[in-house]
């Protein structure tokens, strides 16, 4: 890994099965960049800042989407959101990241969002499948993966929002939108 120091900041930040987790969105992302021809430095960089606020505090992740006039609509949804839009405010911030691709790829990373770039499609997948994660269907989207960025981000999206629904929970707009940008540019998802 190129970025060591921002590796060994994260691991303060969380508990090590998250900095083990971190780790695995790295690798991931560096493999799927070199695939799919993206900026593999930006992946790494993007990959490990990714979940760099995931425990803070929750008032204060609140009050930087309230001070810096983020989407209120945030504030309506699961806390678990928060951490990837103030997640991008603090890479811009304090490790003073200026490429808005990686910061895109940061904020955009638990929800998706229509029109993703494909930094931004690999880091959302690279989450999804990295080597740690276990649930139903997650070998299918590492085989996809390894094929179809497209595919893969569109089963990824598909499988979040499908997961969201069945534990009755409410799904981020951004979400849907990304599913329907995806679907409308490439039609029905390969299952």
């Amino acid at each position: 890994m190129k970025h060591e120091h921002l590796l060994e900041q994260m691991k303060s930040r969380m508990p090590e099965k998250r900095f083990v987790h971190t780790k695995g969105v790295a690798s991931t992302a560096i493999e799927l960049a070199k695939k799919y021809g993206e900026d593999v430095e930006k992946a790494e960089i993007a990959a490990i800042l990714h979940d760099s606020v995931k425990y803070a505090d929750k008032e204060w992740l609140r009050s930087i989407i309230v001070s810096e006039k983020m989407n209120p609509l945030l504030l309506n949804f699961n806390q678990e959101l928060w951490h990837a839009p103030v997640g991008s405010y603090v890479a811009k911030t304090e490790f003073l990241i200026t490429d808005q691709d990686i910061l895109h790829a940061i904020e955009f990373h638990t929800t998706g969002r229509a029109g993703m770039s494909k930094l931004e499609k690999i880091i959302y997948v690279s989450d999804m499948i990295e080597p740690g994660r276990k649930f139903s269907g997650v070998d299918l989207l590492r085989e996809k993966a390894k094929v179809d960025l497209e595919d893969a981000m569109t089963s990824c999206i598909k499988h979040s929002v499908s997961f969201l629904i069945e534990k009755k929970q409410p799904v981020f707009p951004d979400s849907f939108h990304c599913y329907n940008d995806l679907i409308q540019q490439r039609g029905t998802v390969n299952e």
